[in-house]
């Protein structure tokens, strides 16, 4: 018989063992490597080390960035998502260390009449001198229990829930990145349009009083009114582009309104500085900057270091449990007898479990788990190489539109000086009316070009600088 018993010991603990086999898995480790510099740039000096209150020297532009930090409904939706990561981290870290709950509970008592307990009872009521007078179910206790974290699950969760939060605070800030550079490309857009809107009204000012001139000759004969025609049509196309222009403009301070989460604040600015201001020279750094710079690369970095961590806690569903109960109180059918020491009460109780059949549901978490693990490193290395290809990507827009202002400011020189001789020569008969419109055509157009040169060089000086992961310290 004993020789049987520890058979079955061994049969059972065959088959414990077996039952916390954990499945082998194929992990991934990121990969880090990147280029050791743009563009062949050994500069290690970088911009995003000067505050944005200081990269952004616009006072208006300064207020709008202030407000919209405040604001900002989809920033302070991020906050309270942080918030709730950080709630998250207090609730795990409190699944680890015991929980005491006291309990108390009072109510009559009345068994069924044909029952033993009834029967009883129905003796009591007859014969109230030999019981107690009173019968129900009194009692006021504490209640231990405690789950033993032997393997480091509730650890590693508590552990996993703290980078997470982290990771929400680096989300948090990239999101302070992207509004300060949304905001500002859009309030230069805003200037460039308002720049745009003052060329065209200074060409409809140009062309009305060549308009005029032109009726005047058609009175002496010296045009045809095809010539008044051609005139008045690209008077009437110019001061039709004011539309567009005007509507752009609504849409752009909407757009920045939505971003500062105001209905209705004053944009204001100073257009007249629009072509003034300074483009100093990007200073971008290395690329392995960016991995302590940029708040996305930082976040997904912490995302790995959770999902390994997850891995783990996924793992410990294999192994067996332990807890501890117990409890201590009074209890009796008479709330005078409650405090007596014969109406005491205590249990005390150990519990291991571990899965035996159809673990399906834990090896799935398992898996999962771990897939979420690659996923993250490749996550991780997407935002590496995005960084870098963003960096690289506005770096060429600020040289070659750079390059661009400068060969399209020389030819609006040249056209500015064209429509000055154009009318000259018109006006003492030297050159056909076509020649005119011409010019006066290219020269609006040309100047329209420059500011929009001028605004994608800032776009590119805005872009660069969150790029690289300025502006959320």
């Amino acid at each position: 018989m004993k020789q049987i018993t520890n058979y079955i010991l061994i049969l059972c603990t065959i088959v414990w063992l077996q039952a916390c086999k954990v499945p082998a898995l194929i992990s991934k480790e990121e990969n880090k490597t990147i280029p050791s510099t743009f563009n062949n740039i050994q500069d290690t000096m970088n911009m995003v080390k000067l505050e944005w209150r200081k990269y952004f020297s616009d006072p208006n532009l300064i207020s709008l960035i202030d407000t919209a930090l405040q604001n900002n409904q989809e920033l302070n939706i991020m906050v309270q998502e942080i918030e709730m990561s950080k709630n998250e981290v207090l609730q795990r870290k409190g699944e680890y260390k015991p929980f005491v709950n006291l309990k108390a509970g009072a109510g009559p008592d009345r068994a069924a009449k044909y029952t033993w307990d009834g029967f009883s009872e129905e003796d009591l009521k007859a014969n109230p001198d030999k019981g107690p007078k009173y019968i129900g179910d009194f009692m006021v206790g504490a209640y231990f229990s405690w789950e033993l974290d032997v393997w480091k699950k509730l650890r590693n969760a508590t552990k996993s829930a703290a980078i997470k939060y982290s990771a929400a605070v680096e989300g948090k800030n990239f999101m302070v990145t992207n509004i300060i550079a949304e905001i500002a490309a859009s309030y230069y857009e805003l200037m460039a349009l308002d720049n745009q809107l003052d060329i065209i009204q200074q060409n409809i000012e140009l062309q009305s009083n060549v308009l005029k001139v032109i009726k005047q000759q058609k009175e002496a004969a010296k045009v045809t009114q095809l010539a008044v025609n051609r005139f008045e049509a690209q008077l009437l196309n110019t001061q039709n582009l004011r539309y567009q222009i005007n509507q752009q403009i609504t849409e752009t301070e909407n757009k920045i309104r939505f971003l500062t989460g105001k209905y209705s604040p004053t944009i204001t600015r100073n257009s007249t500085l629009f072509s003034h201001i300074p483009m100093d020279e990007m200073q971008t750094g290395i690329p392995s900057q960016l991995l302590i710079n940029r708040p996305d690369i930082r976040q997904a970095e912490l995302n790995i270091a959770a999902a390994k961590l997850d891995v783990q806690v996924a793992r410990t569903n294999f192994y067996p449990s332990f807890s501890i109960q117990a409890g201590l109180g009074f209890q009796a059918f008479n709330p005078l007898y409650l405090v007596r020491p014969a109406s005491i009460l205590y249990n005390l109780a150990g519990d291991m479990m571990a899965p035996l059949i159809n673990k399906n549901a834990i090896i799935a978490t398992y898996y999962n788990a771990n897939a979420q693990q690659i996923q993250a490193v490749y996550m991780y290395e997407q935002t590496i190489l995005t960084a870098y290809t963003e960096v690289l990507n506005q770096m060429a827009k600020a040289n070659n539109f750079k390059a661009s202002y400068e060969m399209k400011s020389k030819e609006v020189d040249i056209l500015l000086q064209s429509v000055a001789i154009s009318n000259n020569l018109f006006n003492s008969a030297r050159a056909d009316y076509m020649e005119v419109l011409l010019t006066q055509r290219e020269a609006l157009e040309s100047k329209m070009q420059l500011i929009e040169i001028r605004m994608k060089q800032l776009s590119a000086r805005v872009n660069i600088y969150r790029a690289l992961g300025g502006g959320w310290g």
